[in-house]
């Protein structure tokens, strides 16, 4: 039995099924992105992106984690 994704990782399948983009490609905007503070990028990710909050910061979250903050 495979466990389920906890944390940010959870919301990866119905990021990718509802904006069509896989999560790499996400990551990379934010890492390419001028901007550096959490709620600047999640931010961007709802405005120019369309995403909604909880999927904007659930990426945010997750890549700021992996990056040490940028």
């Amino acid at each position: 039995m495979t466990t389920a994704p906890k944390g940010p990782a959870s919301y990866f399948p119905s990021i990718e099924k509802k904006y069509g983009r896989p999560i790499a490609e996400w990551k990379d905007l934010i890492r390419t992105s001028p901007l550096a503070k959490h709620m600047e990028l999640v931010t961007w990710l709802k405005t120019e992106h369309g995403l909604g909050h909880g999927h904007a910061n659930a990426l945010v979250a997750h890549t700021l984690a992996e990056t040490g903050g940028m």
